[in-house]
């Protein structure tokens, strides 16, 4: 039963974790000037800075939490992987997939940032580490 709502909350973690990061870094990215180097919307980035930590305070409570199963790093960790490596063999390919999905906009902008940059595939073996530990795969005792 762990498992199953381990690969449940994975589900769920792979676009919120994905869409907060990119939504939060294209926000960032609009609120400064890097030809003045000025901050021109101190408020967007107030909260494209929280939004970006948020993910990054849930990536970080899915690889140290013990009590979770390894299903909950593990897929977003593959489905990150995964597209990175699309990226890699198709770019223009894995580049068009945010415009498949809705909303569309800055978030796609955001989306094809974070895999181009290599970010995804940072997140998602930073996020692969935790699923190799044999203790997550048994039951709490």
């Amino acid at each position: 039963m762990r498992h199953a709502l381990g690969l449940l909350l994975g589900l769920v973690l792979t676009p919120a974790l994905l869409y907060g990061a990119a939504w939060g870094f294209a926000q960032a990215g609009k609120s400064f000037d890097t030809t003045e180097e000025a901050v021109t919307d101190s408020t967007r980035l107030y909260g494209s800075f929280a939004l970006l930590a948020a993910a990054g305070l849930v990536a970080g409570v899915i690889v140290v939490a013990r009590w979770a199963s390894p299903l909950v790093s593990l897929v977003p960790a593959l489905a990150l992987i995964g597209v990175s490596v699309y990226f890699l063999v198709d770019p223009s390919g894995a580049l068009d997939l945010p415009g498949r999905v809705p909303p569309g906009g800055d978030l796609d902008a955001g989306l094809q940032a974070l895999l181009g940059s290599g970010v995804d595939a940072l997140l998602g073996f930073a996020l692969l580490v935790p699923a190799w530990a044999p203790h997550r795969w048994r039951a709490a005792d």
